[in-house]
């Protein structure tokens, strides 16, 4: 059934009392599938090809399709996300030394960027909201969907799509070329245009080729460090890694001593701890030894340990008006001084870091490196 028809028909039994009446009369059922299905040749036109979730009112999860969440997470203009992982043919990750999870073909990986409706404008900030976290977004009428992307594991490595949400047809749509989305963005009271950007197909690889392009793109989130953590699922708690582990994702093991970054919002933390989190979830899919930014020699990944290739008192090697006038990217006891909270506080297209995946400023991102950078002693000399 087309999308348009099938729009048509929920709206007639809508109004003949045959349907869910829903908050919102612009939002049509979600055109789901009742089962998850894995693409190994083409790219379906529709989200709903791909059966991450199911029909229905709710933006609920099919089964064998596990959602996540990480420790710190990467800003994107203030939206919300959804993020899940599904195998097909019951295949399992394998751990690598260093954390990483090495997924097999027929992995999809998911993430549904989404805002709260109302407040002053279209949408508004949200803290994450109450959500079924073991099912998916309950009350779909208190959100506005964006766009939800995959990472898709075939035979000849990772590739990336996008879909685009239209929410009156209750389906997604794949676009190769991008999108823009124009919202009225409610920031505790301060209204924001916000051209919301959909990466196209090209601009993909500006984030996930962290490991290098002989590598080609790889999943960024799904890493030991980022997924030790707790999550909310039907059973209350539970650890996210044991989760996946009992769901057959993961093999079996004691993951109680893996490592973990930091929640940057968790204010029971050390202050390092939580800027170098942030630093690495935000920063380090293109500052690292082998990213697309390593000719910078700024390394902000958690595995770098050295104080210069960290940024301090280090000197730029190309970074134009990007400086500001400044001369090392950290300049500790000194954050005004700094190139790093210069770049990371500016909107500006050719200033801005990081350069895809945001138009506003973070405040509380700035706040805190800013608080690090000032707790920083030394100076350069």
């Amino acid at each position: 059934m087309g999308r348009a028809l099938a729009a048509f028909f929920a709206l007639i039994l809508a109004a003949c009392g045959g349907g869910t009446e829903h908050a919102d009369p612009n939002l049509a059922a979600i055109i789901g599938a009742d089962t998850p299905a894995f693409h190994g040749d083409d790219n379906p036109e529709w989200l709903s090809a791909w059966g991450v979730f199911a029909p229905g009112d709710a933006l609920r999860l099919n089964d064998g399709v596990v959602p996540y969440t990480l420790n710190s997470a990467l800003f994107s203009d203030y939206a919300l996300k959804l993020r899940t992982i599904w195998i097909a043919g019951g295949g399992m990750a394998d751990v690598a030394e260093d954390g990483r999870l090495d997924f097999p073909v027929g992995t999809v990986i998911s993430k549904t960027f989404y805002y709260a409706r109302g407040g002053g404008a279209d949408v508004r900030v949200a803290a994450e909201p109450a959500v079924y976290r073991d099912r998916g977004i309950a009350d779909r009428a208190a959100y506005r969907l964006i766009e939800t992307r995959l990472l898709v594991r075939r035979v000849d490595g990772w590739h990336a799509l996008a879909y685009v949400w239209d929410e009156a047809a209750g389906d997604a749509r794949l676009t190769r070329i991008g999108d823009i989305q124009r919202l009225k963005l409610d920031h505790g009271g301060t209204v924001y245009d916000v051209a919301y950007q959909v990466p196209n197909i090209n601009q993909c690889g500006g984030c996930h080729l962290w490991r290098g392009k002989g590598e080609g793109i790889q999943p960024i989130g799904p890493q030991l460090k980022h997924l030790n953590r707790d999550g909310v699922y039907a059973g209350g708690l539970a650890n996210q890694l044991d989760v996946l582990k009992d769901a057959g994702l993961l093999p079996a093991g004691d993951y109680a001593t893996a490592t973990h970054h930091a929640n940057w919002q968790d204010a029971g933390a050390s202050l390092a701890a939580r800027a170098a989190a942030y630093l690495d979830i935000n920063c380090a899919h293109c500052h690292n030894p082998a990213g697309p930014a390593d000719t910078s020699g700024l390394y902000l990944d958690s595995a770098t340990t050295d104080p210069t290739a960290r940024g301090l008192c280090k000197l730029p090697i190309a970074a134009g008006r990007g400086t500001g006038g400044r001369h090392y990217s950290v300049v500790p006891g000194d954050p005004e001084a700094s190139i790093l909270l210069y770049r990371m506080a500016s909107s500006a297209p050719d200033i801005r870091m990081p350069e895809l995946g945001r138009v506003l400023v973070h405040d509380a991102g700035v706040a805190l490196v800013r608080d690090w950078i000032s707790g920083l002693s030394g100076g350069c000399s």
